[in-house]
């Protein structure tokens, strides 16, 4: 068998190795692959998903190496593997070496060294998936890649920023986020900006909109009143409000900057897509100056860090940072 035809067979692997540290995003890694592979109708004679600890070399082997029944392969998941590539490491690189065409062997680890002899057959024959958590700067694209493979939706990149600023920076709820858009939005091949507000943060967005309302018109009761409700009206809200902000203040700029070029209110509109709430966004607009916007952005991001930080609570935060910001 070529080394071609060992890799895959038609739009699968042969071995898959899913490397992360952290055990929730290996698992959904894990799910996301199975749903590709196998439909969850055929998973009670075609799908072994055990732990390592719980099963020895030998059955492993012979689980992958049995022809398949109602189903097109046999799929073997090894649950924390690290300690069985170690205790069978010779056996596995055999397997490697010629692997079952007719079964999917898949592994689960906390680390896997590229360095070693198992990892170099592993490029021949298999795909190493890694689980770890993507970098902020990264993460948009993350996201973008996910909604075409899991969808066959594009998540053009103002959509993407929109969403995480919405659900904040977990990959597994983010993912999760967009499995919801994907129904949400049906036939549709892109999921957009007004989707992820819709379905994702409409309470926050018009609640974050409001603060900063209530913030420049140096109205600091009504501010904190305003944000004290939206918390009390949406429970996740005190972990995105934060996000919510941020991506209206960042609009906010934008919009300032582009009319101080001389750029028309409907190019502004088109260019930031701001569809809703137009008349109030510009009403606002005028009320600061850049200066005062770059102000605004640099607390909120003094108050993200103490948050994430641990050294106050978000809803705390938040509060003091409206006050502030109103009487400033």
């Amino acid at each position: 068998m070529t080394a071609a035809a060992r890799k895959t067979s038609d739009t699968h692997c042969l071995i898959y190795v899913i490397a992360g540290k952290e055990t929730s995003l290996v698992d959904a890694e894990c799910d996301r692959l199975l749903d590709k592979l196998i439909e969850p109708a055929q998973r009670t004679t075609g799908l072994l998903n055990v732990d390592a600890e719980r099963v020895g070399a030998a059955e492993v082997m012979d689980e992958l190496r049995t022809l398949p029944f109602l189903t097109d392969a046999r799929i073997v998941v090894l649950k924390n593997a690290d300690e069985f590539i170690s205790a069978n490491r010779q056996l596995l690189e055999s397997y490697f070496d010629n692997p079952s065409p007719t079964g999917i062997f898949i592994m689960t680890v906390g680390n896997f060294d590229a360095r070693t002899n198992l990892a170099k057959k592993l490029g021949k024959v298999g795909r190493l998936i890694s689980a770890g958590q993507p970098s902020t700067a990264q993460l948009p694209a993350k996201l973008r890649q996910y909604a075409i493979e899991a969808h066959a939706k594009t998540l053009p990149a103002e959509a993407s920023e929109l969403l995480i600023a919405l659900a904040g920076e977990d990959l597994t709820r983010l993912y999760g986020e967009i499995d919801k858009l994907a129904i949400y939005t049906a036939e549709r091949k892109s999921i957009c900006v007004d989707d992820v507000s819709a379905l994702v943060g409409h309470n926050r967005l018009y609640g974050a909109f409001d603060v900063i309302d209530s913030v420049i018109s140096r109205d600091a009761a009504r501010a904190v009143d305003r944000l004290r409700r939206l918390f009390a009206q949406d429970k996740s809200a005190e972990y995105m409000f934060v996000g919510a902000l941020a991506y209206h203040l960042r609009r906010m700029f934008s919009a300032k900057v582009m009319l101080q070029q001389g750029r028309a209110e409907s190019e502004v509109k088109k260019t930031l897509q701001i569809w809703h709430g137009t008349d109030v966004f510009f009403v606002q607009l005028a009320k600061v100056t850049l200066d005062e916007i770059g102000r605004l952005i640099q607390r909120l991001a003094q108050a993200d860090y103490l948050i994430k930080t641990g050294r106050t609570t978000a809803q705390s935060a938040a509060e003091q940072l409206v006050t502030t910001l109103a009487v400033d």
